[in-house]
């Protein structure tokens, strides 16, 4: 099978913008740290560190709950230009043994390594030597997953972290995605899982006893994508030249919100992720689009075009409320909600006149 000769490795940072806050400061090492707003702001954890994990805080968590389950966290501004920096060098290592490189964001890409002969052609010995450049040239340490398509490298980074490499053979792949949660299948978020488990499908073997006429009937698009990786099938390639006209990211809530303070949050949340992955494409937008789906499944978009560049991400939190106003939002429950960043002043290609794509909601 042609997907089964590819050698695909999944590089993830661990901990990255705290990481490096804890690298460029040695007081900050070992200590609970929160990359985001202050604890008495609305802001949001846009990462914290493992010693920040251990209390349950985790990223898009409003920072006044942060502070509650841990007082002693260090909370510290967040410094894009910092980690953009890392980001690019990091981004150097990895087209030392990759044909292809598509970064998803600031701190995770897909490498495409099947026609690398270095060590004897091993993706696990290049991921090994990847980990090693990274952690001897920025101080900072990587979880990589290799296999044999995108879903299970993906899937494989985050099996052992921190400081993982995990790996996932052609032979091992159909009986490993068999007996994985559906809820750690990449793709798949918590309302996705709740309607699956509704359906009966609870592992991989679940999902591959359904026909693709049924998956169709109950995720539409999506179906083609969920028969094939419950067989360990999936033939997206790695790609580093697609242009993109948009990007941006979305999430759709267990229950409908009506409290415009949470939808702020979350909206901050996502303009954090956006607003990184607009760096690590070198992107400037001048367009921001706010979308809403309502409880009853009506969807709205809000967008405000900006006369300058939006260069920074205190512009974009600044427009979250504006657009939010012009919505239901608050008198009508929201399902989801998203932020979108377009009219691409820059384009500005990281290698060879590339154009590098993120995909919305990602």
């Amino acid at each position: 099978m042609p997907t089964q000769q590819r050698k695909i490795i999944h590089v993830d940072m661990d901990a990255f913008f705290a990481s490096v806050e804890q690298r460029d400061n040695p007081e900050l090492r070992n200590k609970p740290v929160i990359v985001g707003g202050q604890p008495d702001s609305r802001g949001v954890v846009a990462a914290c560190s493992y010693e920040a994990r251990q209390f349950g805080i985790h990223s898009a968590m409003p920072c006044s709950r942060a502070y509650r389950l841990c007082p002693q966290a260090v909370f510290v501004k967040p410094r894009f230009d910092a980690y953009k920096a890392v980001s690019k060098k990091i981004q150097e290592i990895f087209w030392r043994y990759a044909s292809d490189v598509e970064p998803l964001s600031l701190d995770e890409a897909y490498l495409d390594v099947s026609q690398n002969t270095q060590f004897e052609s091993s993706a696990t010995r290049m991921a090994q030597a990847i980990k090693h450049d990274i952690k001897t040239e920025t101080k900072l340490i990587a979880s990589a997953g290799v296999s044999y398509n995108k879903f299970l490298a993906k899937v494989a980074s985050d099996m052992d972290k921190p400081d993982g490499l995990y790996v996932i053979t052609p032979e091992q792949g159909a009986d490993f995605v068999a007996a994985l949660d559906i809820g750690k299948f990449y793709g798949v978020g918590p309302v996705t899982e709740k309607k699956m488990h509704a359906l009966g499908i609870k592992v991989g073997a679940d999902l591959r006893q359904k026909s693709q006429l049924e998956l169709a009937t109950h995720f539409g698009k999506a179906a083609d994508y969920f028969y094939h990786i419950a067989r360990g099938v999936d033939h997206r390639p790695v790609s580093s030249s697609r242009i993109r006209k948009s990007l941006g990211k979305e999430t759709t809530f267990t229950t409908d919100i009506t409290n415009t303070a949470k939808l702020t949050a979350q909206l901050n949340a996502l303009a954090e992720a956006v607003f990184a992955n607009l760096q690590t494409n070198d992107l400037i937008a001048k367009t921001i689009t706010l979308k809403i789906k309502y409880s009853d499944f009506q969807t709205v978009t809000r967008a405000y075009t900006s006369p300058t560049n939006i260069t920074k991400l205190s512009q974009i939190y600044a427009l979250i409320p504006e657009l939010l106003l012009r919505t239901n939002a608050g008198q009508q429950g929201v399902r989801l909600v998203g932020i979108s960043a377009s009219n691409f002043a820059q384009k500005k290609a990281l290698k060879k006149g590339l154009q590098f794509d993120v995909p919305f909601g990602s």
